[in-house]
């Protein structure tokens, strides 16, 4: 009898725990996804809206370390997500791929550019094969899009956020021309939502001191 009792406690203390576990795992997805949700929001001008017919676009998307040969899973989201953002209605469209060799023998953009074309783009591709890190992803993709009236960087939305704040801070003169790369989707990857939102404050203030800065998100 004794012994039913204590199996029957253990039961009820493990259920306890995976119950409070799931539902602390299901705040957390649900808190990050909120941050995905809000920085999807921010950091782009309604002027650009005003642009009249034809417009040329640019969609940026940056590249995430990669040690293969080919694109990973978190390049592969990318690429689907810069698809979605290509308008349609533009008179030409451009897609910027950025990143070095910083994980393996392949330049990041280069893996990013071969997936797209996989996917079937058949617009022109410009690449950005040196850059390391966030901010020389958004440098050297500047003259790769001055030439566009409307610019979308494509990440997770909290990167593609941060790429939106350093252009602004490296190029105001360009900032009217940001859109929203139209990344978010509500139950995107979890895992990764999650992890992007809790580096993203320390990657905010690496991102601060390579400006020399600390970007300040709009309103």
């Amino acid at each position: 009898m004794r012994h039913s009792r204590s199996r029957r406690v253990r039961v009820t203390a493990t259920r306890a725990l995976l119950a409070i576990t799931i539902v602390g795992s299901v705040s957390v997805w649900l808190a990050s996804d909120r941050a995905h949700r809000l920085a999807s929001r921010r950091g782009f001008s309604s002027t650009v809206l005003e642009t009249r017919e034809p417009y040329r676009q640019a969609v940026v998307v940056l590249g995430y370390r990669n040690r293969g040969s080919r694109a990973n899973l978190v390049n592969r989201i990318r690429v689907r997500s810069a698809l979605r953002a290509l308008d349609a209605a533009a008179a030409e469209r451009v897609l910027v791929c950025c990143g070095g060799a910083v994980g393996g023998p392949v330049p990041e953009a280069e893996l990013l550019a071969a997936y797209a074309r996989e996917r079937g783009v058949r617009d022109p591709i410009r690449l950005d094969r040196t850059s390391r890190t966030t901010v020389e992803n958004v440098r050297n993709a500047i003259p790769l899009v001055e030439d566009t009236d409307r610019i979308a960087f494509v990440s997770d939305p909290l990167h593609a956020e941060r790429a939106r704040l350093i252009l602004r801070r490296l190029r105001p003169d360009l900032a009217w021309r940001l859109e929203s790369g139209r990344e978010y989707r509500f139950g995107w990857h979890p895992i990764i939502t999650i992890v992007t939102a809790l580096r993203a404050p320390e990657a905010m203030r690496r991102t601060g001191a390579m400006l020399g800065t600390t970007p300040h998100r709009d309103r």
